[in-house]
């Protein structure tokens, strides 16, 4: 009896150590599937999307993830701006003749309202119609011939040094400016009704005067415009300095009719003293 007995608890002694081990050994074993899910799982749910491929296969621009880090207000005029810049840039290389005299036509419009404000009285009302002559000959006469003329000049100058830069000033104090001013008086002087002797009396009063201005004004502007501008976008710099000397050229040509009986008791009187 005591050997049965004893064989029997060697057993299930062995039986015990046994199952022990084996519980041992499972929790021991690596669960991979679970592991493996987690992974999965982790990755993703954790990866870090490729926004620059995304960016590529939707055409979404670097600007749209760089705006919120700025300041909504300057962004947003910085964007505007350089819209607007670009969209003119644009025009004047796609409609040069349309876009410079429209150019021409706004700042003449704008000379011109500038001009009756400072001279017209508080209770006058504004003269539309004069404002609209000097619109209309900044888009049909001004702006064309600015076009022309820059492309002309250089052809004939092509270099931007300091003598062709001279030459092309000379060129336009002695042909141009001369030339522009006449046609504005004549053609301002036709719009009101005035006749070709008055016309003639007008521009023996106001040529002179308006010339020698001139040469004390647009010599400084010229010189920037031709040393420093591209051709194409020298009409723009040169309406933007026209427009105080548009204001001027808006009063001298809003004055009165010259006295053509005056002119010619003038006339008469230096023949009888030559003679």
């Amino acid at each position: 009896m005591s050997g049965a007995l004893r064989k029997n608890t060697t057993a299930i002694s062995r039986l015990l150590i046994q199952r022990q081990l084996i519980k041992i050994n499972h929790f021991n074993e690596p669960i991979r599937a679970p592991i493996l899910c987690n992974q999965a799982q982790s990755k993703a749910y954790f990866r870090v999307p490729d926004f620059p491929k995304k960016a590529r296969e939707y055409n979404i621009s670097p600007s749209l993830f760089s705006l919120p880090f700025s300041s909504s207000s300057s962004a947003t005029a910085s964007l505007s701006k350089v819209g607007f810049v670009g969209w003119y840039l644009g025009m004047v290389k796609s409609h040069p003749i349309l876009t410079k005299s429209a150019t021409a036509a706004f700042i003449y419009t704008a000379a011109d309202l500038s001009s009756q404000t400072v001279i017209r009285q508080s209770s006058e009302p504004f003269d539309l119609v004069r404002t609209l002559r000097m619109a209309g000959y900044g888009l049909i006469i001004l702006g064309p011939s600015l076009h022309f003329w820059f492309n002309l000049v250089s052809k004939l100058l092509p270099k931007r040094d300091l003598l062709s830069t001279l030459k092309k000033m000379f060129m336009g104090q002695a042909i141009y400016g001369p030339a522009m001013t006449v046609v504005f008086f004549s053609v301002n002087a036709c719009f009101q009704g005035e006749t070709g002797q008055e016309i003639v009396a007008r521009l023996k009063r106001d040529l002179l005067p308006t010339m020698l201005n001139g040469v004390v004004y647009w010599p400084v502007c010229d010189f920037i415009t031709f040393r420093f501008t591209p051709v194409y976008l020298q009409p723009l710099v040169s309406n933007s300095f026209s427009y105080l000397w548009t204001v001027y050229m808006t009063y001298m040509a809003s004055l009165e009719k010259a006295d053509t009986a005056a002119i010619c008791k003038q006339k008469l009187l230096g023949l009888r003293r030559k003679s």
